[in-house]
């Protein structure tokens, strides 16, 4: 709380650069869905009476057929028809579709912009932990969701029934007209209905646009410490700053290094990756100490048959490992057994005891 609360200053341009390149970006789902809703309600009335009679026409042409032994007496026969129908359903409803996609590209490029960002694509393993998931689900913004999703059911809830009750009498009194003038008039109450639901969906998208962007501006907000920081860093010539960023990276790989010293097993695939993983029998998991691909892997490698740590290919839960766990943490318990037999193994072959069997 109190982090959050020294964050009084308003996030820098850099900042918001930053985070829109992480894909951190203000938008709402609801008012997506409320546009494409719209758009659906609005080709289905322009469209919605060549649909019917496409579908009417398509359907007397299937039933005509279908009682000629040489259309659709074999299994030829019926695929034809299928074929004929699935086609003519797909472009029905070609217009409707088409509808809801432009409207879906309109309304997130008129939230995000046009700029691509490939790092919101990119997969992120920590939104599979349960444990995380839990958390957000039962932290102040699971509440929130849930506090949005009872307002949005209940007021399109009302604005529906407030439009269907007044008609229930005139529907009862409809008892025994034609069908075509029934379906009418309960296509017509329907179609009212459902705009007033989507004008309401749309009020309801146009409010957590606002609450998004507030929270969003929240989240970037920054403490006196990082502006002044960032504005020193921007003072900094391109070439000191790519200076101090290569001694930071040399500083953390030797680091990481010294780590592997220590490891108890690296797991390497066989050139590519290697992850060195140590443990102490003091944390609940072992530890992914150092991780490397490629040219750093090869050293990682290097450094632990120097010390004599033992390096184990496993292709799978190498680069498993290097997804998945990030440096410095414990690793997930979906691991815990196959890490557990590569120990035992590492343990059993280099005749050494486990810090679990010498803390016994």
């Amino acid at each position: 709380m109190s982090g959050q609360a020294d964050k009084t200053e308003k996030a820098t341009p850099k900042r918001r650069q930053d985070a829109r390149k992480k894909g951190q970006i203000a938008k709402s789902t609801d008012l997506n869905g409320a546009v494409v809703l719209i758009a659906a309600l609005g080709s289905l009335a322009v469209f919605g009476p060549h649909i019917a009679n496409g579908l009417g026409d398509t359907m007397r042409g299937m039933l005509a057929d279908a009682g000629h032994p040489d259309k659709a007496g074999g299994g030829s026969g019926l695929g034809s028809l299928a074929g004929t129908a699935g086609m003519a359903m797909a472009m029905a409803i070609a217009p409707v579709a088409l509808s809801c996609f432009a409207a879906a590209l309109v309304v997130n490029l008129g939230q995000v912009g046009l700029r691509l960002n490939a790092a919101g694509l990119k997969p992120d393993f920590k939104r599979l932990n349960p444990v995380q998931g839990a958390k957000n689900l039962l932290g102040p913004n699971g509440w929130v969701e849930l506090a949005k999703a009872i307002v949005k059911v209940t007021v399109v809830g009302a604005i529906a029934a407030m439009a269907l009750l007044p008609n229930m009498t005139k529907l009862a009194s409809m008892t025994g007209i034609e069908p075509p003038a029934f379906g009418a008039a309960i296509a017509k109450l329907s179609a009212g209905i459902a705009w007033k639901a989507a004008a309401a969906y749309l009020l309801i998208g146009a409010v957590d646009l606002l609450w998004q962007r507030h929270k969003h501006e929240k989240q970037l907000r920054m403490t006196k410490e990082d502006v002044k920081r960032e504005h020193k860093e921007e003072q900094l010539s391109p070439e000191l700053r790519a200076s101090m960023r290569r001694k930071a990276q040399q500083m953390s790989r030797g680091r990481m290094m010294s780590a592997v010293l220590g490891a108890d097993v690296v797991v390497a695939n066989p050139t590519h990756f290697a992850v060195a993983l140590a443990y102490d029998g003091k944390r609940p998991a072992p530890v992914v100490v150092a991780k490397g691909q490629d040219l750093i892997a090869l050293e990682i490698r290097k450094v632990a048959e120097g010390a004599g740590v033992p390096v184990v290919e496993d292709k799978p839960l190498a680069r498993s490992l290097f997804d998945a766990v990030p440096l410095e943490a414990e690793i997930p318990a979906d691991f815990f057994r196959a890490v557990a037999e590569l120990l035992a193994y590492v343990y059993r072959t280099a005749r050494r005891r486990s810090p679990i069997a010498s803390a016994a």
